[in-house]
């Protein structure tokens, strides 16, 4: 028979249990015995769901306190020589000050750089690495987890992010590759203790099998599992997802491991090559269920598709998610107040535990037929992008630049936010009180205007010299514009988590997209109405709120997308006829969203690109249209982005020490408008000093004309208090005067 298993489980716990721990910690609310209780109650529970729901193993080494790569990192000893200066006095302060540059003991430092993992929207502490580096075993925590498990009754399965895959997301080398031979006896060793500690097998995630890798990384797999294979006295199981795996699906095949697994939700085509590549012995474990949605899944059609496989492989055959279940949320009974006959179309990862029992019991010889799931007919990509083929602004920018400086007078170095403001606890009250229907729609809009009121004063007091009007009225960038158009389903408790304590909701796509009515034009007028100096509209872009929604499965995401750009349209022409002239329609996620394969590149951004340029085709030339990106690597997209045709791009810089603008001012130059690149890292509690920035706005002056630098962070504030906000900004307005004084 069939066995089931999963690669990993979501580790925030069913009502965000880690989370509300972690930030009381920070906070000195609790001590770390505390901490460390609610992080041991997280993983048992976790466990039990496995072992309730039938899985024959259970995963170990998926639980992390802030983030799986960083584990790792320390794990092996990668850890930059500025935090041993005032380091912490216990592991787990150490492990917090590099996530997040401030722990309970220990002093303040910049943080690890952040980007997201793989095309998803989950960040990562990125390894550090230098020519010179050493590496050294310190597998305490995950030794001790898998004894943990084991005393619980469980069958472990210890899970650990591969060699070649943890070289490849780390930078500060040319070539990474160039480490392994240091490396690899770690891994050699760290294998052999999982075997002591009676692990019988053991998963190890390359999940860069899915990409198009260089030669020498695709000969550095078969010398270094040889090394792994000789040393494990555990079986092990090589994971990729994320992407099909195509020229790389014989070599993985190959290597010298008991098992393989393939994402077949990502690469279903996939499924009867892989079996075909089996040796004898070898299990291959399909990931059929979705890791990274929340819909049902059509179980007959796996049934129908595996059964051969099943009779032929019989054990040797194991099923499960496509990825891990990170990026799922935890558990839908916890959705209290969604209808039933929505809830009868979705899955979360507990839901998707029984997907997997379900359809092992079906492909049992002689079992029921299960019924299918009925799918409709849509428009095609193809289609879409023919419908965006003339998306431009009728006017170039060099045109449009000229009339919007003739417009705002703004100065050099003009200075502004990317748009959130600190969602105080009072503030997330009234909402919770609006929700319960505690207070009427009048009061809460009260509140609303008087938050926006107080951002703008402290902005004008500050000295910005564009504003935002702070966003009180939104609970998050894409979940608040899912909740106002038509074609959503919004969720309770639908949490998944975005980096360390940070979870999101996103809301689900379940039909045609529409807008119904205005969605901002009454936030943003209002807070024009109280300043002389210019207020952007905010909105998040079309391509975002597709990738951070879960996106229905029945139709193409374009179609989607271009039905959400075309409800943005009407929003930004009406903002723009209620007087605001500088709107910014924030894409932070269309790199996310960009295929792993570079053979599907040009298809996704004829039409996300194009999508975009929609939404503000048809705006004057003195409207100025920005943007906002952050965290991800942006040289190999560098194309699509100068085609958004945003008049100002704002970007994450600071936290991979301005190394982002290699690609926005490089040698084929770079981004041709105008560009804010972030001065200082705002998921850092750190308050940057003014000397720095200002040293940080030489640097930027280096690459970046004057007349087109823009000076703001990163990104929103929407995660910091308003001490840390009016310090930081203080500073960094200040910073911009004293370089624009100079270079005047």
């Amino acid at each position: 028979m069939a066995k089931t298993h999963i690669l990993g489980y979501p580790r925030i716990g069913a009502n965000r249990e880690l989370k509300r721990a972690q930030e009381a910690y920070w906070k000195g609310e609790i001590d770390q015995k505390a901490l460390l209780a609610a992080g041991s109650q997280v993983r048992s529970q976790n466990w039990q769901a496995q072992q309730a729901a039938g899985l024959a193993l259970t995963t170990v080494g998926d639980f992390a306190w802030y983030d799986q790569v960083l584990n790792h990192s320390l794990m092996f000893g990668v850890i930059p020589e500025r935090f041993a200066e005032g380091a912490a006095d216990n592991k787990l302060d150490q492990y917090f000050r590099l996530a997040r540059g401030r722990a309970p003991s220990g002093e303040p430092v910049a943080a690890n750089a952040m980007t997201k993992w793989f095309d998803t929207n989950y960040h990562y502490l990125v390894p550090e690495f230098t020519a010179d580096q050493n590496f050294s075993l310190d597998s305490e925590w995950l030794l001790a987890e898998v004894q943990e498990a084991q005393s619980l009754g469980h069958n472990v399965k210890p899970v650990v992010i591969g060699p070649l895959t943890y070289l490849w997301l780390g930078r500060g080398v040319d070539n990474a590759l160039e480490l392994l031979p240091k490396l690899l006896p770690c891994y050699v060793e760290l294998l052999e203790q999982l075997a002591s500690a009676a692990a019988q097998w053991v998963q190890i995630d390359e999940p860069i099998l899915g990409l198009d890798l260089p030669a020498q990384w695709r000969d550095a797999f078969a010398p270094t599992y040889q090394a792994l294979s000789k040393a494990s006295g555990s079986k092990l199981l090589l994971a990729s997802y994320f992407s099909p795996l195509q020229e790389n699906l014989q070599l993985a095949f190959d290597l010298p491991v008991d098992g393989v697994h393939i994402d077949a939700v990502r690469g279903p085509e996939e499924v009867a090559p892989a079996a075909a590549a089996l040796r004898d012995g070898q299990v291959l474990s399909v990931g059929v269920i979705n890791g990274r949605n929340v819909w049902r899944t059509d179980l007959a059609r796996w049934q129908q598709e595996l059964s051969p496989l099943a009779s032929k492989l019989g054990e040797r055959l194991w099923i499960s998610a496509s990825c891990s279940l990170l990026h799922s949320p935890v558990d839908l009974e916890t959705e209290t107040k969604l209808a039933d006959a929505d809830k009868q179309k979705l899955a979360y990862s507990r839901q998707k535990l029984d997907e997997l029992n379900t359809l092992q019991q079906a492909l049992k010889p002689g079992a029921n037929t299960l019924p299918a799931i009925t799918k409709t007919e849509s428009p095609s990509e193809a289609d879409v992008r023919a419908e965006l083929d003339s998306t431009w602004r009728a006017e170039k920018y060099p045109q449009r630049a000229e009339v919007q400086r003739e417009r705002w007078q703004l100065p050099l170095l003009p200075t502004t936010t990317i748009g959130s403001f600190p969602q105080t606890d009072v503030l997330r009250q009234v909402r919770k009180q609006f929700r319960n229907q505690e207070i009427s729609a009048e009061d809460y809009n009260g509140h609303l205007r008087a938050e926006i009121a107080e951002a703008i004063r402290r902005q004008e007091i500050l000295g910005l010299d564009v504003l935002v009007h702070g966003e009180a009225e939104r609970n998050d960038m894409v979940e608040y514009f899912g909740e106002q158009l038509d074609g959503f389903i919004h969720t309770g408790n639908g949490w998944v988590q975005s980096y360390g304590s940070r979870c999101v909701k996103p809301p689900i796509i379940a039909g045609d997209i529409s807008r119904p009515n205005p969605m901002t034009v009454q936030w943003s007028e209002y807070a024009q109405s109280l300043s002389k100096k210019p207020v952007k509209g905010m909105l998040t872009g079309p391509v975002t709120i597709l990738n951070w929604s879960f996106p229905r499965e029945d139709i193409p995401r374009a179609v989607s997308c271009l039905q959400i750009a075309k409800a943005l349209r009407e929003e930004v022409l009406d903002l723009e006829a209620a007087g605001i002239g500088i709107i910014q329609i924030d894409e932070p996620a269309l790199r996310e969203g960009v295929p792993l394969r570079v053979s599907g590149h040009d298809d996704y951004f004829a039409w996300a690109v194009g999508c975009f340029r929609y939404t503000c085709s048809e705006v004057k030339a003195e409207t100025q249209i920005h943007t906002h990106m952050c965290y991800s690597n942006f040289n190999a997209i560098m194309d699509a982005i100068v085609a958004l045709d945003a008049d100002v791009i704002t970007i994450e810089s600071a936290r991979s020490d301005l190394r982002l603008l290699e690609a926005f001012a490089g040698e084929r130059g770079g981004y041709p408008n105008e560009i804010g690149p972030g001065i200082y890292d705002i998921h850092s509690p750190n308050v940057p000093e003014r000397k720095e920035l200002v040293n940080r706005l030489y640097q930027l002056l280096k690459v970046i004309p004057l007349e087109k630098l823009w000076i703001n962070p990163d990104c929103g504030l929407k995660t910091r208090n308003w001490a840390e906000v009016g310090s930081a900004l203080l500073n960094m307005v200040e910073a911009a005067r004293t370089v624009r004084a100079e270079v005047a």
